[in-house]
């Protein structure tokens, strides 16, 4: 996509909106939050750092994703406290899931890929 902060904060408030309405229904599986919050840490990284190239961005990605997700092992009473609350469950998660990982590599992947195939639709269309 054009390297525009407008088109990476809505990126990143459609796919909060999709995570969100992803736990709402039961008929789709608890993953597929977990692989768009990992697009959405992308979209966040591209906004952020929007002058790096886009493996600066993924790496960065990751490594966030990796480290709420390792976390999550870490049980002391004031997180777990925090974990309780609609902020925490979100952002924190509850749990650790040698699953999810895999998930936020796939999500990552999934905003590489609209990153770079969205542009190109476009440009076939004109």
């Amino acid at each position: 996509m054009p390297k525009s902060r407008t088109t990476y904060f809505i990126l990143i408030i459609l796919t909060i909106i999709l995570g969100l309405l992803s736990r709402h229904f039961s008929i789709i599986p608890l993953f597929i939050g977990d692989i768009l919050w990992a697009t959405m840490v992308y979209f966040i990284m591209q906004f952020l750092f929007i002058v790096k190239p886009a493996r600066f961005n993924v790496i960065a990605a990751l490594i966030f994703c990796f480290a709420i997700e390792f976390s999550q092992l870490y049980k002391a009473p004031w997180i777990n406290e925090l974990r309780h609350t609609l902020f925490g469950r979100l952002v924190l998660g509850e749990g650790f899931l040698w699953s999810d990982l895999l998930c936020y590599v796939v999500g990552v992947g999934i905003g590489v890929g609209v990153d770079y195939y969205v542009p190109k639709l476009k440009t076939l269309r004109h």
